[in-house]
């Protein structure tokens, strides 16, 4: 019987995206070390500062796109 997903290809999928997770978190985790200044929550949220939101959501795709470009090879 023939399997529509091969469960190697659904395995690896995952654990990629685990690894992908970690290493996005690592990247965030270290923006606030070289940071220490600045409350990024507090200033995002109470002093609605946009320009650390716009700064915060390109880092986060450079970020996806760097870990989706190493994955995929």
């Amino acid at each position: 019987m023939h399997n529509l997903v091969d469960l190697h290809y659904v395995v690896a999928a995952v654990v990629f995206s685990l690894i992908g997770l970690v290493v996005f978190a690592a990247a965030f985790l270290l923006l606030e070390v070289l940071t220490p200044k600045v409350a990024v929550w507090k200033e995002i949220v109470e002093k609605q500062n946009m320009a650390l939101a716009v700064f915060l959501g390109s880092f986060a795709l450079g970020i996806a796109f760097i870990i989706g470009s190493a994955i995929h090879g």
